[in-house]
């Protein structure tokens, strides 16, 4: 069998999870959602490839995660299939409750819709905005990181007031919603591009638009009650697997645990990544104290960074974010292109 790029024209078919979604196909779109092409019924792989259209460029390279276009206004959105009676969804609905979905300080994905699943009474599908990872594009300036920090610290601190703890804030659960810096729009996968996915996507920076930052996915957060006299909890489920005090016996404070998540998030995507932004390692390193009771909560950690922000010049917090693996005429070169 004729092999292009590693890809055979089977290995480019369907998978499992993704035919659960090409089965929803028709009773999305009833509903308002159109999934990519590559979801639609009866679709198959261009094979094999033609020159005119860049072949990893094509529909058929791209599978998960699963998106869709809300047909009324054009929205990108994300689909999720959950279990209807899942503390995710609880949670979810609770943070797009019409008391809280407009307070500026809530970080969490917003819900727009649920949609009972046609065959499955036990299941909902969630419809959430489209999101990206916080470094798709990478931060242009150090403002641009502080605005980061200081909007996902202000979202954690926001959920724990309301008696939430995440206990899985980290990477791939900290998300950016782009919308605004690209007018033309973009390829839900091939990011760079427009949804042709051939013609380069015109991006304004960061820093000239609003840009908002989310907390996403609750699986395993809890919820407790106001009047719940001991907020602990046991488990050694989660993305960081760096924290101390997990457990599945002893109890532990799942707040002072997110502030361990979100230090060690800062530490892996800021500190370690950018060469001036040395200002925040003291707070990232007090929120990754290994004793939790050492750390500060959310609420202390956001005024500290707000204050560290406020206290960086701002002249310095516009410059650019530096990368720590750039050579010295690379990093010489990349300020000249900025005088």
């Amino acid at each position: 069998m004729d092999t292009y790029f590693g890809c055979t024209v089977e290995n480019l078919r369907l998978g499992g999870h993704e035919t659960y979604w090409r089965d929803l196909f028709s009773f999305l779109e009833r509903h308002g959602y159109v999934l990519r092409p590559r979801y639609r019924p009866g679709w198959e792989p261009a094979w094999p490839p033609t020159p005119e259209i860049p072949f990893a460029s094509t529909e058929d390279c791209i599978g998960l995660p699963i998106d869709a276009t809300r047909v009324s206004d054009g929205k990108l959105v994300m689909m999720k299939a959950i279990p209807s009676a899942s503390t995710e969804l609880d949670i979810c609905r609770y943070f797009s409750s019409e008391s809280l979905r407009d307070d500026p300080r809530n970080r969490c994905i917003p819900l727009l819709e649920v949609l009972p699943h046609p065959n499955d009474p036990g299941v909902s599908i969630m419809v959430m905005p489209y999101l990206r990872n916080i470094d798709q594009p990478l931060f242009d300036t150090v403002e641009d990181i502080l605005e980061c920090g200081e909007q996902i610290l202000d979202g954690l601190s926001f959920m724990h007031e309301h008696n939430v703890a995440h206990r899985d804030c980290a990477y791939r659960n900290v998300m950016m919603d782009v919308t605004a810096m690209y007018p033309s729009g973009f390829h839900p996968l091939h990011w760079r591009m427009l949804p042709d996915t051939v013609t380069p996507a015109p991006t304004l920076p960061r820093s000239s638009v609003p840009v908002t930052y989310y907390l996403i996915d609750f699986g395993i957060s809890t919820r407790f009650s106001t009047h719940d006299p001991s907020k602990l909890v046991v488990g050694t489920k989660g993305l960081e697997t760096t924290v101390p005090e997990l457990s599945n016996t002893i109890p532990y404070d799942p707040f002072k645990t997110d502030v361990y998540i979100l230090g060690a998030l800062f530490r892996q995507e800021f500190l370690d990544k950018f060469s001036n932004v040395a200002m925040i390692a003291p707070l990232i390193a007090s929120m990754t104290a290994r004793d939790p009771a050492a750390r500060p909560d959310a609420a202390a950690a956001l005024e500290a960074w707000r204050l560290l922000r406020k206290q960086t010049p701002a002249s310095y917090r516009q410059w650019r974010a530096k990368g720590r693996d750039e050579s010295l005429l690379g990093s010489v070169f990349r300020d000249a292109l900025l005088l």
